[in-house]
């Protein structure tokens, strides 16, 4: 069974985490994500939970959505970072088939093979940055969407379903030896609805994790 009690222990003691990213109450954002989190608490079918609701505008439903994963999978990882290590890891890897690269603007200008916590590390503070910048998430209402918003939305959880993969491939004994891969089911199933829904992740990204998900999700 899911113990997000045991989960929240693991968040306040980890000093890998960073502080959420939250909505002020008043915005129009925050009432989404009051919406979207009142549909979940309900128990609504994830598959309708994550529909556009009408009247509503895409950037901003997408916009809510996208911290809301961003601090439940940085969350996930936590509860599994201690034992995805430099040695147990050496490669950001899916399994034998796939092996994730890092590449950004800074540093990393060709992809580079690094070690699962590495990789995390720079993939958590490439997000936190992208999701910080007003200019891409912009917090004011009436402030418009960057035309290339749903471009970066689409990297951003491409990269953010890497750690699922890893995290379920390398790591799921821990997840379930901690109690919680109900909970981690529920945020995988949300995500993956999310995702086929707006069609914000390529195909081929979902490859590796393509069984599970057909047995999960269908």
């Amino acid at each position: 069974m899911s113990n997000p009690f045991l989960l929240k222990q693991v968040f306040n003691k980890d000093k890998t985490f960073r502080p959420k990213r939250k909505f002020e109450p008043g915005t129009q954002r925050f009432e989404l994500h009051k919406k979207a989190q009142a549909s979940l608490n309900a128990g609504l079918d994830l598959k309708l939970a994550v529909q556009l609701p009408a009247g509503e505008e895409l950037n901003d439903w997408v916009a809510v959505h996208v911290v809301d994963f961003f601090n439940r999978i940085n969350l996930i990882y936590g509860t599994i970072s201690d034992g995805c290590t430099e040695r147990s890891c050496p490669i950001m890897s899916g399994g034998p088939k796939y092996e994730y690269r890092w590449q950004d603007e800074n540093k990393f200008r060709r992809p580079t093979a690094l070690s699962a916590p590495r990789y995390m590390d720079l993939l958590m503070d490439w997000v936190e940055v992208q999701i910080n910048n007003e200019d891409v998430f912009p917090t004011n209402v009436g402030t418009p969407f960057p035309k290339n918003f749903l471009q970066v939305v689409k990297k951003i959880l491409s990269r953010l379903f890497r750690v699922f993969v890893h995290v379920y491939i390398h790591h799921f004994d821990r997840i379930a030896q901690l109690g919680s891969e109900a909970h981690v089911n529920t945020c995988y199933k949300h995500f993956y609805y999310f995702v086929t829904e707006f069609g914000l992740i390529d195909t081929k990204e979902l490859e590796p994790l393509k069984e599970m998900t057909a047995r999960m999700c269908h």
